[in-house]
């Protein structure tokens, strides 16, 4: 039976990205019974508030007019002036191209 479960029993591990307190905050949660199973539900349907904030779509969102891939060469100082602006630095050079529209 799938329900059916030898218990495991788990030892605190170091460096695992959790202290040893909060191991022991948690190592004595009990094992679940089919009667637990049975009453379990998906994430998304006990919580639907919390599940549609954290819930995202696959690929790139859909726009009217796709922007368009190219290969452009760039002085290196130009291609580091807007690395150093930050993480959206792809973005900052698309509106500096936009508001030189020539």
């Amino acid at each position: 039976d799938a329900m059916k479960r030898t218990k495991t029993v788990k030892t605190f591990e170091p460096g695992r990205g959790y202290s040893a307190s909060d191991w022991a905050e948690v190592s004595d949660s009990p094992e679940w019974t089919a009667e637990d199973f049975a009453r379990a539900r998906p994430f998304a349907e006990a919580l639907p508030e919390i599940a549609a904030t954290i819930r995202r779509g696959r690929g790139r969102p859909p726009v009217d007019a796709p922007k368009q891939a190219v290969t452009l060469r760039l002085d290196p100082t130009t291609l580091e002036k807007f690395k150093a602006t930050g993480k959206d630095w792809r973005t900052t050079m698309a509106s500096a191209l936009d508001k030189a529209k020539v």
